[in-house]
């Protein structure tokens, strides 16, 4: 009797992990033709060359390669994403569908959201020849976040910390200058102006140039740089020659970072927010930190002014006053 109980249960246990088993198989299966016919999608004769054309009026337009780049890898997901429509026939009821789809179940962010829908706007414009109106599908609410920065002392000991001699300069230009990642990747030796100690920013975000000011202690640590590493086009270039990669750029923050005992996540673009910061501590003009930082609009440098002003203790919490 104990036996045949113990058969019956072993008997439903086996069932139970074959149903599990082919549950599991059928969902590796769906998922690998649902990932094949994305590869297709993607590689497809007619995807490609809509993408091409798409890439190549961005660039008659002269669009900054980034906006190339993220624009196209943009309407590469909009197009497979509607790859069984003809886009003629797509509406703005369609795309907003879309975009609601893109919110709700995969959780873009807002900017991901304005960047999306600028990228159909344009791709539809150029290559389509539809104007469409995408402006109620933008997101209206403004995140207003402060910005997060390192104390001086943090600077400092990220800098003390690192003894290799590229890495500290990258490190000093990302903080002295309030360089952008993308614009220590690409400033040459011939940027640097000694005689009047300005740096030279070309082709920046939005494709502007400014000047910046060269710290005299960069550009000592940089005339040593220059003997040691001998760059030739670039100011910082590979192994092989050519531009650094940005990659290697972010590893050189984060482990200084880890060597100065930073706990929080230290990122390129964070000594670039302490270069603003500690400027407008410091009691620079708020129209000269915008300049060097490449602002269009002085309400976005204004942002910083609220964290010195904490910073500096201009502020008493109403619980000290009672």
């Amino acid at each position: 009797m104990r036996l045949c109980t113990y058969t019956r249960i072993a008997s439903i246990k086996l069932v139970q992990l074959v149903k599990f088993l082919f549950n599991r198989l059928v969902v590796s299966v769906l998922s690998l033709m649902f990932e094949a016919k994305k590869f297709i999608s993607r590689n497809s004769p007619a995807m490609k060359t809509k993408l091409t054309q798409f890439r190549d009026l961005l660039k008659v337009q002269c669009y900054a390669y980034r906006t190339v780049k993220s624009y196209s890898n943009c309407v590469a997901k909009f197009l497979m994403a509607f790859s069984a429509y003809k886009l003629e026939a797509v509406t703005e009821k369609n795309i907003a569908n879309y975009i609601h789809h893109l919110v709700e179940k995969e959780g873009i962010s807002a900017s991901y959201q304005r960047q999306m829908l600028g990228a159909i706007g344009k791709y539809f414009e150029l290559c389509e020849g539809r104007k469409l109106d995408l402006k109620h599908l933008y997101p209206k609410r403004n995140q207003n976040r402060l910005p997060k920065y390192l104390t001086k002392d943090e600077v400092r000991k990220m800098l003390d910390r690192t003894s290799n001699l590229k890495h500290r300069c990258i490190l000093m230009l990302l903080y002295g200058a309030g360089f952008r990642l993308s614009e220590v990747l690409n400033v040459k030796i011939t940027d640097v102006d000694s005689s009047s100690m300005r740096l030279m920013v070309r082709g920046s975000k939005g494709n502007k140039d400014r000047l910046v000011v060269l710290s005299e202690t960069l550009l000592l640590e940089l005339r040593k740089y220059f003997l040691q590493y001998k760059p030739n086009v670039f100011l910082f270039e590979g192994p092989k020659g050519g531009k650094y990669s940005s990659r290697s750029v972010q590893a050189i923050v984060k482990q200084a970072a880890q060597r100065a005992g930073i706990s929080k996540p230290v990122t390129p673009h964070i000594l670039r927010h302490s270069f603003a910061t500690h400027l407008v501590e410091s009691g620079i003009d708020i129209r000269y930190v915008q300049e060097m930082l490449g602002h269009n609009s002085i309400k976005t440098t204004q942002i910083y002014t609220h964290i010195t002003d904490v910073a500096k203790g201009n502020l008493r919490s109403p619980l000290d006053m009672l």
